[in-house]
């Protein structure tokens, strides 16, 4: 029964089983470019996706690690400017003094020591301020300078400071403020900044003031807030409370969408070096190229969007893909009427087929050439031509075959009269008181129709039991009631189907060789029965004469041969046999002939005693199954 393709995979097969020889090439060809050129092309992309976003990567990096030693120099002049400022000892003397000065010592103070540090601020103008708070009362305040410590109390490093014990501390604030000028211009006071601050300590252990070290955000990180506005990047400074600070002036994050809370997520690590990692925000991509700065306690960052990046590695590809995508197109319009051309003849050779399938044998291929097509048309030919043969020849066998059923026809008519003839002799013998010439004739009746009667190769075994029991009583008015047939077949094997004429030509043999006018004693001929896997074996065992051991080897090499008539025989050619050669050749013949090589005759003797024939036949019952 017909079963429908159950998965898509099924259908899709039988789908493409059902096209033409040129579509189903041209189908092959397509995939046999197009997958290697598939996992070709996914490796190259990526490889050339990875490239673009290395050399963004790359950019970012150099670009922190420029600002780096710009960070670096920036936190050397400001250290150097601290330390110069408080490397003068009238600085510490007016700083730690316990009375206030005379008016002639500020004058001889502002004119050195103020205007040495007014000097360093200039010559050093990145340094915006450079501040002393001063703890003792005593000090008069020189602005910009000198300021009194209770300004900045309310700030909220002051007690940081004093926490740190004369260690450095880096603050950030978005707002540069003087500590005494409060109507300053607002834009000059929104400026951020950064600030080193310093417990100083003189003598040591004796806190007399607080040094600051102002340097502008603009000035302490150049490239962070003086960085090329392409949209594409930007650079931050985040302190370490989380505030960040970046040139505002850049359109990149209100083009990008992005927040500083989301910036702030990507800093996970500060250990040495810069880091970097990707991220997804608004489904646009970024790169984040960070560095982690210990001496001033912030992260410098890099963001950058990687939409140009990757429309330019999609730029490259569609390009790739436009040109192997025209080329594929083109080699596979060529490979089509390539393929058409190639398979014209075949297509011919398809019609010629059809023809011979509707029943036209009358006709020549044109096709010509080598070639399998060539080839595969050379042998339609031949074919063709061995079919009109086999055609005029059935037409002559089966008229041969009407003659022969007239014939046979005929033979019936007489073989009726005969039978006929037979049975009147039969009554007159019975008439006349003589009953083995009454069973003679009954014998050699049943024989008669068992032979004439042919309508099938096989019979039951028991058909063929019974015509040797004929054949038996026929020989035993010859041979003076020598000959006994003894059946141990078990009734089991009576219905198996056996080739008709298998038996009697073994018993004839035996009969032959055994059974001699100047024997003695009878010829006992016993029949039995068994099985092997799927055969039957039935074994005839006569206790005459038996054969040497050569002549019995001679027997089974002819019973093996698979052409007999090349086989030789008890030392003779097969068309000159031995007596007793051609009845059971032509028995073990019919057998490989009907049921195959692995069937057919074996013979054991042994001189003097018996003479064993083994019939090998498949385990047919009266239906014909196995």
């Amino acid at each position: 029964m017909f079963r429908r393709p159950g998965s898509a995979l099924e259908r899709w097969l039988v789908r493409i089983g059902q096209l033409s020889l040129q579509k189903r090439l041209f189908i092959i060809y397509i995939l046999i470019i197009l997958l290697p050129g598939v996992l070709i092309s996914v490796p190259v992309f990526n490889q050339l996706s990875h490239k673009y976003l290395e050399d963004v990567r790359k950019t970012n990096i150099t670009a922190l690690e420029f600002e780096t030693v710009n960070i670096a120099r920036s936190i050397e002049t400001m250290e150097r400017a601290a330390q110069l400022a408080v490397s003068d000892k009238d600085i510490l003397y007016y700083l730690e003094q316990t009375s206030e000065p005379n008016t002639s010592e500020l004058i001889d103070f502002n004119r050195n020591a103020v205007a040495n540090l007014l000097r360093l601020q200039y010559n050093n103008p990145n340094v915006e301020h450079i501040r002393l708070y001063a703890e003792s009362p005593f000090v008069i305040e020189i602005w910009p300078v000198f300021i009194q410590a209770s300004r900045i109390r309310g700030e909220p490093w002051y007690e940081k400071v004093r926490e740190r014990n004369g260690k450095e501390l880096w603050t950030f604030d978005r707002q540069d403020r003087d500590p005494i000028l409060r109507n300053v211009d607002a834009e000059k006071v929104n400026r951020p900044k950064i600030s080193l601050l310093r417990e100083i300590e003189y003598p040591i252990g004796r806190d007399v003031g607080i040094m600051q070290i102002d340097m502008l955000l603009a000035n302490f990180f150049p490239n962070t807030f003086r960085d090329a506005h392409d949209g594409q990047s930007q650079m931050f400074v985040v302190d370490g409370d989380g505030r960040f600070y970046y040139d505002v002036s850049s359109p990149f994050l209100n083009r990008t969408g992005l927040s500083t809370q989301q910036l702030a997520s990507r800093l996970e690590s500060r250990e040495p070096g810069v880091h970097s990692v990707t991220f997804t925000a608004g489904n646009r991509p970024f790169l984040c190229a960070y560095v982690y700065n210990e001496r001033i306690g912030a992260y410098l960052m890099r963001v950058a969007s990687l939409e140009n990046a990757l429309a330019a590695v999609n730029q490259t590809r569609n390009g790739m893909l436009a040109v192997i995508l025209g080329l594929f197109a083109v080699l596979s319009a060529a490979t089509y009427f390539l393929l058409s051309y190639i398979l014209k003849k075949l297509r011919v050779l398809t019609e010629s087929m059809k023809k011979v399938r509707q029943g036209d044998f009358n006709f020549d291929l044109s096709i010509k050439g080598g070639g399998e097509v060539g080839e595969l048309a050379h042998h339609f030919r031949k074919m063709l031509k061995k079919i009109n043969e086999l055609i005029a020849e059935a037409v002559t066998k089966n008229a041969a075959t009407k003659e022969a059923e007239l014939k046979s026809l005929k033979n019936q008519i007489d073989s009726h009269f005969l039978y006929n003839t037979l049975e009147n002799i039969k009554m007159l013998a019975e008439i006349e008181n003589q009953p083995a010439i009454s069973d003679a004739l009954t014998s050699l009746g049943g024989m008669m129709r068992y032979n004439l009667q042919w309508t099938s190769e096989y019979v039951p075994l028991r058909d063929e039991l019974n015509h040797i029991a004929n054949y038996a009583a026929i020989m035993n008015i010859r041979f003076a009631e020598k000959i006994v047939i003894v059946n141990e077949i078990p009734d089991m094997y009576l219905d198996r189907q056996l080739l008709k004429m298998s038996l009697q030509p073994i018993i004839e043999n035996a009969v032959q060789h055994g059974a001699a006018p100047s024997r003695k004693r009878d010829l006992t001929v016993t029949l039995r029965a068994r099985t092997e896997g799927d055969a039957m074996i039935i074994e005839l065992t006569d206790d005459g004469a038996g054969m040497p051991e050569q002549k019995v080897e001679a027997l089974n090499r002819m019973f093996a041969e698979d052409d007999p008539e090349r086989s030789a025989y008890c030392g003779q050619r097969a068309d000159r046999p031995a007596r007793g050669g051609i009845g059971l050749r032509n028995v073990n013949q019919r057998m490989k002939l009907f049921y195959g090589k692995a069937y057919g005759l074996r013979a054991e003797s042994k001189e003097g005693e018996y003479t064993r024939i083994c019939m090998s036949v498949p385990y047919i019952d009266s239906g014909g199954e196995l």
